[in-house]
């Protein structure tokens, strides 16, 4: 289920997570060539990219239970 990115925050070994309006949270890592997410190393970026959509595996697992 798509979900709005509503924060971020550093998890303990400084790699950036995305907070979800669904309560949820995902990494959005940047780590060539796996994810280039560049935009995520400042925070300008970061601040650009809230209210974008990610695809929340959780909300989705908890709609097929």
């Amino acid at each position: 289920m798509e979900q709005p990115i509503v924060g971020f925050h550093q998890d303990e070994v400084g790699d950036w997570v995305a907070d979800l309006a669904c309560g949820h949270t995902q990494h959005v890592r940047h780590n060539p060539p796996f994810s280039n997410r560049p935009w995520v190393l400042t925070q300008e970026g970061r601040r650009r990219f809230l209210g974008f959509v990610l695809n929340c595996k959780l909300c989705d697992e908890e709609r097929e239970q």
